[in-house]
C-alpha cells in the first residue's frame, strides 16, 4: 500500500509538473474514447430500438381508400382463420389522424394544413409469440399482399434484419478505429512519460543506488500513465454528453419523429464505467512501457 500510494503522489506531481505534453498525452487518450464512445452511443441506442421493435410481434395491414367492406371482412377473417394472431384492431383514417396528433404534439400544426386525410385505414394485427418465429405471420403476410383492398402491410423483419446487420458493420469498423487511436494515444502517454523518466534520471539512480524496491522506482510512471488516461476518459465523457445534449436539444422533436416516437439515451453506468477503464489502461499500457527503461 505504501508503493502504491508513493505512486499515486509522485504520479500526480508528474502529471502536472509535464504541462503542455502532457495535455497531448490527455487529448490523444480523449479522442480515442470519444471515438469509442460515439460508436458506443450510436450502437447501444440501436440495440435498444431494434429489440423493442422486434418485441412488437405486429404488423399492419394498410387498407385502399376505396377497400369495400366485403374487402375488409375478408381480410379480417383470413387473419382470424390464419390462427397466429393473438389480436386485432381495426383503425379508421380519422383514428390514425388522431393517433398521429397525439403521438407527434410538436408536428400536430402540420395536420391542420392537409386538404385531405392522407393516413390509410388499417388493420393492426397483434401476434402470438411463436407466429413470427415459426415462419407463419410471414407466410400470413405473403397471402395478404395479393388480397383486393390491401393497399401496403407494414411488416418490417426483413428491415430490421438490414439494420441488426448495418449496426453490426458500424460496430466492427468503429472498433478498429478506436483500437488504433487507442494504440496511438499509449504511445503517445509512453513518449511523454519517458520524456519525465529523462528529467529524473538522477533521482532514480539514487534510488537504485540506496536500494529502493522496483515498486517504488517504476510505480510512480505507471500511475501517471493512469492518471492520464482517467483525466482524458473524463473528458470525452464530458464532450460526449455536451453534444448528445446540444444534439437532443436542436433536433429532438425530428429524431422522435425519425424513430417513430422512440428516444435516444445516453449511455448507461455500465458502458459509462467501460470507458473510464479503458481510458485509464490505455493510458497505464503507455506508462508501463516507459517504466520499463527505469531501474
Amino acid at each position: 500500500m505504501r508503493a502504491l500510494g508513493y505512486a499515486f503522489r509522485q504520479g500526480w506531481v508528474s502529471v502536472r509538473r509535464s504541462g503542455g505534453s502532457g495535455a497531448f498525452a490527455v487529448l490523444a487518450i480523449s479522442l480515442a474514447m470519444i471515438v469509442l464512445g460515439a460508436l458506443l452511443l450510436i450502437t447501444w441506442n440501436g440495440e435498444q430500438l431494434l429489440t423493442r421493435w422486434s418485441s412488437a410481434a405486429e404488423f399492419s395491414v394498410y387498407l385502399r381508400d376505396d377497400a369495400t367492406s366485403e374487402e375488409r371482412g375478408a381480410i379480417e377473417a383470413m387473419i382470424d382463420q390464419s390462427n397466429v394472431a393473438l389480436s386485432r384492431e381495426y383503425v379508421s383514417k380519422a383514428d390514425a389522424l388522431a393517433h398521429f396528433r397525439r403521438e407527434f404534439a410538436d408536428l400536430a400544426s402540420l395536420a391542420a394544413s392537409f386538404d385531405n386525410n392522407p393516413f390509410p385505414a388499417s388493420v393492426e394485427v397483434k401476434l402470438r409469440p411463436e407466429a413470427d418465429s415459426n415462419g407463419t405471420s410471414a407466410a400470413l403476410v405473403r397471402r395478404l399482399a395479393s388480397t383486393a383492398g390491401v393497399a401496403d402491410i407494414g411488416y418490417d423483419r426483413e428491415w430490421l434484419g438490414r439494420v441488426a446487420g448495418t449496426l453490426t458493420t458500424v460496430r466492427a469498423a468503429g472498433l478498429a478505429l478506436a483500437l488504433l487511436m487507442a494504440l496511438a494515444a499509449a504511445v503517445t502517454v509512453a513518449t511523454v512519460v519517458r520524456l519525465g523518466l529523462h528529467a529524473r534520471r538522477a533521482e532514480l539512480e539514487i534510488m537504485e543506488l540506496v536500494g529502493a524496491p522496483l515498486a517504488f522506482i517504476r510505480g510512480p510512471f505507471v500511475a501517471e500513465g493512469f492518471l492520464q488516461g482517467g483525466i482524458g476518459a473524463v473528458v470525452a465523457l464530458l464532450l460526449l454528453w455536451a453534444a448528445f445534449a446540444v444534439v437532443l436539444t436542436a433536433w429532438g422533436t425530428e429524431i422522435r419523429a425519425v424513430l417513430g416516437g422512440g428516444t435516444i439515451e445516453f449511455l448507461p453506468p455500465r458502458l459509462v464505467a467501460y470507458l473510464l477503464a479503458g481510458g485509464m489502461v490505455v493510458g497505464s499500457g503507455g506508462g508501463l512501457a516507459a517504466a520499463r527503461h527505469a531501474g
